[in-house]
């Protein structure tokens, strides 16, 4: 959920600053890109040299350098952030919130925040329960701000009560789950296939094509990042799995025959972007195949259509997205593929177009509809594609 989001974390003066380096390092672990805003009081707590390493950017502290005069923006980084994130937050920062005082970098970002922001108290016993800050914490939900509820336990003055910063993994939880709230395809099943198949000619050779499976990964990790529990099925590739995509690796057309067989009836959604072959031999050699003629045929069969199989077996209620890759008579074959194999969607890739096909970093796709209503798009990146494929999808999910 958390996969390329920005999150823009405030740090403020409490002892419970020391859990904000564990915080920064599972917002990263979860792929996220994270910029920490420091106030003066919480670098007595902990450093930015610290919190910078874990976060692999600077952090903030101030206004601007006053060796160089570099500014640091605070509008800027209010725009950047698809979450900003205040833990800990103290009662002095969130009474400078509630009522619009700026008088240092985090409050003026906070000030300029379009995004969610969400905010974790720390404080002892008495500061938290005190009229003030309760009256402070109500007003900052009352602009829509998300208060992650302080624990109970052991404090610094040594009382024990309310007060306690959630703990890193909480906050990672609670904003996750918030995220998943929104998001379209929660709870969807999705099922994508990616990458060659691999056709043995004897135990050494085989009989392939040059698909990375970047097409099919992107559009995964899309996906799921709409909140889909996505079954990703791939041939041989040495891509890494997106985060939150489980993976099952195949290697023939055969094997993903079966495996497609066994995920998609519980599929509500289906896109197979996998360049699965046409032929397989006939007989396989147990042993390599010496060198010997100067000429050597290999006899192949057809393999399953899977796409088509699918479509036979699709149900009203499921969605299946097709793909094709063609040289000639593009998009004719592409409309002809869509209505023979009973698909929602096809979309179509041409070789004769600059920067579309196997192993490129770029994509240039044209999608047709059941009605073959058709949508042209610009040659983008891979996972720009992925994202323009996932809102066909959107637009198919809300008509129905």
């Amino acid at each position: 959920m958390l996969n390329n989001k920005n999150i823009l974390l405030g740090v403020c003066g409490s002892i419970a600053a020391y859990k904000s380096a564990l915080l920064i390092r599972l917002l990263v672990k979860a792929g996220a890109n994270v910029k920490v805003i420091l106030t003066a009081d919480a670098s007595n707590f902990i450093t930015p040299l610290t919190l910078a390493t874990l976060s692999k950017n600077p952090v903030y502290t101030q206004y601007f350098e006053e060796e160089t005069g570099v500014w640091s923006n605070h509008v800027e980084l209010g725009l950047w952030a698809d979450y900003m994130v205040i833990a800990p937050a103290s009662a002095n920062t969130l009474g400078k919130m509630a009522n619009g005082l700026c008088d240092n970098l985090l409050t003026a970002a906070y000030l300029s925040a379009k995004c969610m922001v969400l905010f974790a108290p720390a404080m002892d016993l008495d500061m938290w329960k005190h009229e003030s800050t309760q009256d402070n914490v109500a007003r900052l939900q009352s602009f829509g701000n998300v208060m992650i509820a302080p624990g109970s336990g052991e404090l610094a003055s040594g009382l024990h009560g309310e007060g306690r910063m959630a703990e890193p993994e909480e906050i990672i939880a609670f904003l996750e789950n918030h995220i998943k709230k929104d998001l379209p395809l929660l709870e969807k099943k999705v099922l994508v296939t990616a990458g060659p198949t691999y056709e043995a000619i004897d135990p050494v050779r085989f009989i392939g094509n040059h698909s990375s499976g970047k097409m099919g990964f992107a559009i995964a990790e899309e996906l799921y990042n709409l909140g889909a529990e996505v079954t990703l099925i791939s041939g041989p590739s040495a891509l890494t799995t997106p985060t939150g995509v489980t993976r099952i690796d195949v290697v023939s057309a055969k094997e993903m025959l079966d495996a497609c067989l066994a995920s998609f009836s519980s599929s509500e959604i289906t896109v197979m972007s996998a360049a699965v072959a046409d032929y397989t031999p006939i007989d396989v050699a147990q042993q390599k195949i010496k060198k010997k003629e100067d000429q050597f045929s290999i006899e192949l069969k057809k393999t399953t259509d899977i796409l088509a199989t699918l479509g036979q077996q699709k149900t009203d209620a499921q969605l299946l997205v097709g793909f094709a890759l063609e040289t000639t008579d593009e998009e004719n074959y592409a409309k002809e593929k869509l209505k023979k194999k009973n698909l929602d969607l096809i979309v179509l890739n041409s070789l004769n177009d600059k920067g579309a096909g196997f192993k490129t970093e770029t994509n240039k796709i044209t999608i047709f509809n059941k009605a073959l209503d058709k949508t042209i798009f610009e040659t983008k990146s891979k996972m720009a594609v992925a994202k323009d494929i996932a809102n066909e999808i959107l637009k198919l999910l809300n008509r129905s």
